[in-house]
């Protein structure tokens, strides 16, 4: 396969901005990026100009349900690359398969079939555009009744350390992420198990005291789901799991950036108390991502989608239709600088994954996931290892 090389306007690595750019592609690899006139590009590479782009790196999304019709806990190949091509046309080139509370039957054939899609498709040549599925998070099931959100009631369970080795079992080492209510009886045992098994531990779903939160976070939790949404609400007396989140400097903070779920005024104040580098913009997409109003399916229950906003049969919110270039816009939009907001799609999530030197960058030995802006943001382009750009 000959080399490509790709010339723009700029790129943002996006710790650097790097005005009249190459990025020079290798197979599913980038080899260089730099400055034209300072990277050399290789005898009978194709050249590709990109005028007036700006190169970045291809978003990573740690929470997302499914697209294009359809839901991860299908778990099977037919819905899983409906999902990944979706996705990868709004610049997302890498993705968490989010499950949400189902029965130990459902989640475990659901994650089952995930798995054998992530290595499936690990040992394929990458042909076409598709976002690459790293992993799975785990939304549930052991999760706070008070604080469910549309998680199905009869399907949530006491913190298990057996239940989740069931689950990782069938994950067979694609477990990335757990979200759990750590007010729970037995939270810390699970929290303690989880990080044995290699998961980043998340407070979610979660009626938590602010003591109960820090207890947990001293435990090993890092990170926190959709900040705000089915959480404890803050207030001055009684600050809860969020004011433990919006203190705790080494927890990562999860934010639907829709202007649906979170109000301007609070994704400011989120964004100044934990500093854009402790952010992470998620969808929280669904089956609906990328598809006309009306029913859809998530998980084992149907939403209503009106007006790009999906509700539950009680009207409560059920996800999202977001789409993280569409929250990259909402929070520039917000004041944040490009290169900030970007850092919370790319860099941000891609560390808390420990993929940082591989996702979430330009630079020389990353994947080749590629995402091209044009001047309002918009995506004009994408590559996902090295594929899909014509």
């Amino acid at each position: 396969m000959l080399p490509i090389a790709i010339h723009a306007a700029r790129a943002l690595t996006p710790f650097e901005e790097i005005s009249d750019a190459v990025v020079v592609v290798q197979g599913s690899k980038i080899s260089a990026v730099g400055q034209r006139g300072m990277v050399a590009v290789p005898r009978g590479a194709r050249e590709i100009a990109a005028r007036g782009k700006t190169i970045v790196p291809g978003f990573v999304d740690v929470h997302i349900h499914g697209a294009g019709g359809h839901d991860v806990m299908e778990g099977t190949r037919e819905a899983l690359e409906i999902i990944v091509a979706t996705v990868a046309r709004y610049g997302t080139t890498s993705l968490l398969a989010t499950t949400v509370t189902a029965s130990e039957m459902q989640t475990c054939r659901s994650v089952a079939g995930i798995a054998r899609f992530i290595f499936a498709t690990g040992l394929s040549p990458v042909r076409e555009l598709g976002a690459e599925i790293l992993g799975i998070h785990f939304e549930g099931p052991f999760i706070s009744h008070t604080r469910r959100g549309v998680h199905p009631a009869e399907w949530i369970a006491a913190p298990s350390p057996a239940l989740l080795s069931r689950f990782l079992e069938e994950a067979q080492g694609t477990g990335e992420i757990l979200t759990l209510a750590p007010e729970l009886p037995g939270a810390l045992e699970l929290i303690a198990a989880a990080r044995k098994a290699g998961l980043v531990v998340s407070l979610g779903h979660t009626d938590a005291s602010h003591e109960q939160a820090q207890a947990a976070i001293a435990a090993g939790a890092r990170h926190a789901t959709h900040v705000f949404n089915a959480m404890r609400p803050f207030s001055h007396r009684d600050t809860g799991v969020v004011g433990a989140v919006l203190t705790s400097p080494d927890v990562s903070a999860e934010l639907i950036a829709d202007g649906v779920h979170v109000d301007a005024a609070a994704m400011r104040m989120l964004l100044d108390l934990k500093t854009p580098e402790r952010v992470i913009l998620v969808s929280d997409g669904t089956a609906a991502t990328g598809m006309p109003d009306g029913k859809h399916q998530l998980g084992t229950f149907e939403v209503t989608v009106s007006g790009g906003v999906c509700r539950n049969a009680e009207g409560k919110l059920a996800g999202s239709t977001l789409t993280l270039d569409r929250a990259l816009r909402n929070i520039v939009a917000l004041g944040v600088p490009l290169a900030s907001a970007l850092r919370m799609v790319t860099a941000n999530p891609a560390r808390q994954l420990g993929l940082g030197s591989r996702k979430g960058v330009l630079a020389a030995g990353a994947d080749a996931d590629l995402v091209f802006l044009d001047a309002n943001l918009e995506i004009s382009g994408v590559m996902t290892r090295g594929a899909g750009l014509s």
